[in-house]
């Protein structure tokens, strides 16, 4: 499969003259009654759960109302931090996870003693068990050709009779309004329910917040899930994980690309959220 073929197993062929639904999130929606958040360095980060989030999902999914989850890093509060038009699209997502350890220890330290890590390459196969179960379609937008081939090999041996009528790799380039249109078609005439987005942080946080009024399916943005669940890049192990240090693993194994990222910007993170805990 080729980057700029779109995979639309249901037959369905995009028209270029289909208008873009109208917008269905004028505000940000409250969510004070469902579960607690807490701002960290500006960012809400929920205190919410696989189950919780997983059920969400798959309410969006049935309603066909759609909507957005982000699983945030220390990397995504950094980026809403220096960022303030991200940091309001990633506000206004019906969930945003905490997906990196830092942001548990976060929440922990603002009250929320029992949060806990909802990590996006273990979120995405806990919605695919349930999407399975009910007969509810997944698809795949992002990473590379062959990464998406084996994922959807890997996912559809792990989940006997899931559906996965979409999977597209997107070129790595900026995609122009015809084309942008052209694949929201492909999508909606794929019938998926769930779409993973895997394009990495910032970018992916930026496709669905365009596209959520668009899409009737429920956007789920999952960073580096796609490589680790194909099995194209190793996972850190649990252990390291549990101790927050999954950060240190990854950089040993992509040091070039990664080295400002986490060097940089957890220092970063860490220097500004202990200034604010402590103001002089």
């Amino acid at each position: 499969m080729s980057h700029a073929q779109l995979r639309p197993e249901s037959g369905g062929k995009p028209s270029e003259s289909a208008e873009p639904r109208k917008p269905r999130h004028d505000a940000v929606p409250d969510r004070t009654q469902a579960f607690a958040s807490r701002r960290i360095l500006g960012l809400r980060v929920d205190a919410t759960s696989y189950a919780e989030t997983s059920e969400a999902v798959l309410g969006m999914a049935a309603s066909g109302a759609g909507g957005m989850v982000c699983c945030a890093s220390v990397h995504m509060v950094m980026e809403a931090f220096d960022d303030p038009g991200f940091r309001r699209l990633v506000n206004a997502a019906e969930r945003v996870t905490p997906d990196g350890m830092p942001l548990v220890w976060g929440l922990r330290a603002a009250g929320l003693r029992g949060a806990t890590r909802v990590y996006g390459p273990d979120l995405m196969p806990e919605i695919c068990a349930r999407a399975a179960r009910r007969g509810i379609a997944v698809g795949l937008y992002g990473g590379r050709p062959e990464v998406l081939e084996r994922l959807r090999e890997r996912l559809q041996e792990r989940f006997p009779g899931l559906r996965l009528p979409f999977a597209f790799s997107p070129p790595f380039r900026a995609l122009d309004a015809l084309e942008q249109q052209r694949i929201a078609e492909a999508i909606d005439a794929s019938g998926v329910g769930v779409l993973f987005v895997g394009l990495g942080c910032p970018k992916q946080e930026r496709w669905m917040a365009s596209q959520r009024d668009r899409l009737g399916c429920a956007l789920v943005g999952v960073g580096a899930a796609f490589d680790f669940l194909a099995g194209a890049k190793r996972q850190a192990p649990r252990g390291l994980q549990r101790l927050g240090l999954e950060w240190l693993f990854r950089l040993a194994c992509e040091p070039r690309r990664l080295g400002r990222r986490y060097l940089v910007g957890n220092a970063r993170f860490l220097f500004h959220w202990l200034l604010r805990r402590n103001p002089r």
